[in-house]
């Protein structure tokens, strides 16, 4: 169904618009992006192609790869708007004024298709009152398609339908939304703010208004309105810098004229000069002279972040607060019962804003779930407002209100002291609105880890990872320590896997659920053996990691890799050792050791030299994959996508790419399954390497970079330990090198760099810091 939009064309190339156009380049899709003449200069495209230009060189990129940006074709609305004939979706991103949309709307009347589906991004107009004075047959074919920004990154899309649109078409487009967007589609009713913005605004207003009201700095708020309620790390304060305290009063102003009277947000609704005053000066956040936080450089080059005083509009150091105490942290009770302004803090948001999101099933969508995504989605928390009223204990949360002599909605009488979720038989079921448990579907075709391990055990399992069962004779090796990194455990069971799965399965798929694939082996571990020179025990983890990432590359079934997130050192070779991948499209993979002062040990320097030097379009010779990868690995390139890792041949052109994270297993597995029948494994292969003279050659490269300043000078000594590997250390080019020996080499090379006191210091700062040590 997702291949029956063929073409789509976005008008307004604004922020919101050249993303859309940009998303829909990044599924494959042609897309006509077109905005108004402009009043002055000779190109009336200008506008157009001025936003293209501009996202080609925006970071983060909305575009996946520069072969994306050439699917966008740009035009105007004045000369080019027939063109909408050829396309099967129009997107319709421009001004939030009605007036100016309705008069489009009736030009493209005239010139679409019958059954051309017409939406709106909106988020604050009615759609029966964008429709209002259009035949039926627009009528059919118009909804709104509610993307969030950036529309590349957030996978949240509220659709709503009016009583005139066609079902049909409204599926078609939620259908290509979800397979070739990448997007989880909730569909909104047509009430303002639609959920997540009507919800999230509110959260901020309350959450705002509560730190003036009870002198709770901005540290302070967002510590305790952050990472304790499942919040991103940005909290309260540092979110709105991120979005931009500019929108603050324009969301305020939007909600108020179109809420109906009595709505609970209309009480969060106040003057703010302090907001006002930041505004007029250009501290809108982050994309202006700073918001409510703000770095100023010093004398000495040094950043410095300040704080705004909310009482006195000043600016001051940032200050850092104290730990909450016992579980307040980590247990939502625990935090609201705090005595003092931090748990009173942390009940006046909870308490308005999960009573609100109970006040919105049944009007703004149809059930919690719903609700509970969008917030998840649209706004990144880690828990919907139903699964945190599930953590406070839904009676006790109605018991507080009552006491308070606030409202109790409707939906938390109803449930009592029963749970909005449950798991019942397997299967995970919500509370509906007529008080019975119903089971939580997925979209067609999506098949989750989290659902299989309500109903299963796992095959193995030890402190680190588990195999499982997924069905018609497929399993999954799940990573299950701390960013999934690798340590003896995980090498262990892959180990312990390998006969089972050729005992009694057809093929093994490589995958998590976690946000990141893997960052790599686990460098802490790795320091700690350092710091007791426990050499052996290196030495051991590295021939350990090598032997089964090539029992996995030569086991009698299929292995199928499917990262999304980060795929990083270790993440990535086993990626590349896998038959095939099947990559979210926000996978982002690299071989990333050398800025650590490490090189790449798990046999991922072969297979990224067997890859290139079988590349179409690479020269022959043994020198010219060397230096492709040469370059690659000593940089620690990582690509941005799983588009661009094709370019890097971290994926093989061959290898797939899904774009909705829903659907990795299905996808996967169902990869696993048609490489599974009459499997061979694959041949090891042989390389001819061009030994010392490609190894000088090489080093020459990096003595013009460190001249240059861009290389530090123990850059070159990592750089001459990957040139030995990759040349073939003591091989001439009349001599094969085999895989095995290039193994013996990279742990050589590993064991060298591992030992050196410039490594360790990378190491230890990067575990400190986060950040690479130029040393």
């Amino acid at each position: 169904m997702a291949d029956s939009i063929r073409k789509v064309c976005v008008i307004g190339s604004g922020t919101m618009g050249a993303g859309i156009a940009a998303q829909v380049a990044n599924a494959g899709v042609p897309v006509l992006l077109l905005d108004i003449v402009p009043k002055d200069g000779a190109d009336r495209d200008a506008i157009a192609k001025g936003a293209v230009a501009k996202m080609l060189k925006t970071d983060p990129a909305p575009f996946m790869s520069k072969r994306a940006a050439k699917l966008v074709e740009t035009g105007n609305i004045d000369d080019h708007l027939g063109r909408v004939a050829e396309c099967d979706w129009v997107v319709e991103a421009i001004v939030e004024r009605l007036d100016i949309k309705q008069s489009l709307y009736a030009k493209l009347e005239e010139v679409k298709k019958p059954g051309t589906a017409v939406s709106s991004n909106t988020s604050t107009i009615p759609l029966e009152r964008l429709v209002e004075g259009r035949s039926d047959q627009f009528k059919r074919d118009f909804l709104i398609t509610h993307f969030f920004n950036p529309p590349r990154y957030m996978r949240l899309l509220e659709i709503v339908t009016g009583p005139a649109t066609d079902e049909a078409l409204a599926r078609k487009v939620e259908d290509f939304a979800d397979r070739a967007l990448g997007k989880r589609v909730i569909r909104a009713k047509d009430t303002p703010g639609f959920i997540a913005n009507r919800l999230g605004t509110y959260w901020l207003a309350i959450a705002v208004n509560a730190a003036m009201d009870l002198g709770v700095s901005i540290e302070e708020a967002d510590q305790i309105g952050g990472s304790p309620m499942g919040v991103p790390k940005t909290g309260i304060f540092a979110l709105i810098d991120l979005v931009g305290v500019d929108l603050m009063p324009l969301l305020s102003k939007s909600l108020s004229s179109t809420l109906p009277a009595g709505d609970p947000y209309f009480d969060t609704v106040r003057p703010m000069p302090l907001v006002d005053r930041m505004i007029a000066d250009g501290f809108t956040g982050r994309k202006g002279k700073g918001g409510f936080y703000k770095l100023e450089k010093g004398a000495d080059g040094k950043r410095t972040k300040f704080a705004l005083d909310l009482s006195t509009g000043e600016y001051r150091p940032e200050r850092k607060p104290e730990k909450l105490p016992g579980k307040a942290d980590r247990d939502l009770a625990a935090l609201v019962a705090l005595p003092g302004k931090a748990g009173d803090y942390a009940w006046t948001i909870l308490g308005h804003v999960l009573s609100y999101a109970a006040k919105l099933v049944g009007e703004a969508a149809d059930d919690i779930v719903a609700i509970d995504d969008a917030m998840k989605l649209g706004y990144n928390w880690k828990f919907g407002p139903f699964e945190l009223i599930d953590k406070l204990g839904p009676g006790k949360l109605a018991e507080r209100l009552a006491a308070e002599g606030r409202p109790v909605p409707a939906l938390l009488k109803a449930a009592g002291t029963n749970p909005f979720y449950r798991v019942e038989n397997g299967k995970r079921q919500y509370l509906a609105a007529d008080g019975s448990y119903r089971d939580v579907v997925r979209a067609e075709g999506v098949v989750l880890l989290e659902d299989i391990k309500r109903h299963s055990e796992p095959l193995l399992r030890n402190a680190s990872a588990s195999l499982w069962d997924v069905g018609d004779g497929v399993v999954v090796l799940e990573f299950t320590s701390k960013m999934n990194s690798f340590d003896e455990e995980i090498i262990k069971l892959i180990q312990q896997a390998i006969p089972l799965v050729k005992a009694q399965f057809k093929a093994l798929v490589v995958y998590n659920e976690g946000s990141n694939f893997s960052a790599g082996a686990n460098l802490g571990l790795a320091l700690f053996a350092v710091n007791i020179a426990a050499w052996s025990e290196i030495d051991k983890l590295i021939a350990g990691g090598q032997a089964a990432f090539k029992a996995l590359k030569y086991a009698p079934f299929p292995v199928v890799a499917a990262p999304a997130g980060l795929a990083l050192g270790g993440g990535c070779e086993i990626c590349l050792n896998a038959d095939a991948i099947q990559a979210h499209a926000e996978t982002y993979i690299g071989l990333v050791e050398c800025g650590v002062g490490l090189v790449p040990g798990w046999g991922g320097n072969g297979e990224m030299l067997d890859r290139w030097q079988k590349a179409k379009a690479m020269p022959r010779g043994p020198m010219p994959a060397v230096a492709k990868v040469f370059q690659t690995v000593s940089t620690a390139t990582v690509a941005k996508s799983a588009a661009e890792a094709k370019e890097h041949l971290f994926l093989r052109e061959t290898d797939g790419i899904t774009m909705n994270r829903d659907r990795l297993l299905a996808d996967a597995k169902a990869k696993a399954l048609a490489l599974a029948d009459g499997y061979t494994p694959p041949e090891p292969p042989v390389f001819r390497l061009p030994g010392e003279s490609g190894r000088v050659g090489l080093g020459l490269a990096v003595k013009d970079f460190q001249k240059k300043g861009m290389a530090t000078a123990y850059d070159g000594v990592v750089s001459d330990r990957l040139a030995e590997v990759l040349t073939g250390g003591e091989a001439d080019l009349v001599d094969t090198v085999t895989e095995e020996q290039l193994l013996r080499l990279e742990r050589k090379a590993f064991l060298a760099s591992v030992k050196d006191p410039r490594t360790q210091a990378r190491v230890e700062h990067m575990l400190t810091t986060g950040k690479p040590l130029r040393n």
